[in-house]
């Protein structure tokens, strides 16, 4: 099974322009921090610049917000990027004379519903300010305990 890290990557990007501001902001600078590629902190910045999140200019490393982290819900990320938003899936392929089989897909589908709309609910309340707040105050525990 593939996992899809596009999420983490975008939060990640944005979590770097903010910690790292006064720094190197170029796409390979990033990609280096996300162990990923400058093309896809392209196309990551091009998906949050047109959802409004952020603002680049071709050739110039200078990304700014169009919103505060404060006022950015992981919920705004999560929408902003191009990826499949169903967070759960059933498989399609079950054996359509048994019992289990035959249920286990409407069964799951009312299931994983009731389950996003919590997990949306809380990607709405957690900002990007929380997860730099919390990178942080976990880099000041790191430092104080070496």
């Amino acid at each position: 099974m593939k996992y899809s890290y596009k999420l983490s990557d975008a939060i990640h990007l944005l979590s770097y322009l903010e910690i790292v501001k006064d720094g190197d902001l170029s796409s390979k600078a990033i990609a280096a921090s996300i162990e990923s590629n400058p093309s896809i902190v392209r196309l990551l910045m091009s998906e949050l610049r047109n959802a409004g999140i952020i603002e680049t200019q071709r050739g110039k490393v200078a990304p700014v917000w169009k919103k505060k982290p404060k006022d950015i819900s992981l919920y705004d990320v999560y929408q902003a990027i191009n990826i499949d938003h169903t967070l759960l899936h059933v498989d399609p392929k079950t054996n359509p004379r048994c019992v289990v089989g035959s249920n286990i897909q409407d069964s799951l589908n009312h299931f994983y519903d009731e389950i996003e709309d919590f997990a949306y609910m809380r990607m709405k309340q957690i900002t990007l300010a929380d997860v730099i707040d919390d990178i942080l105050e976990r880099q000041e525990k790191k430092e104080k305990m070496s």
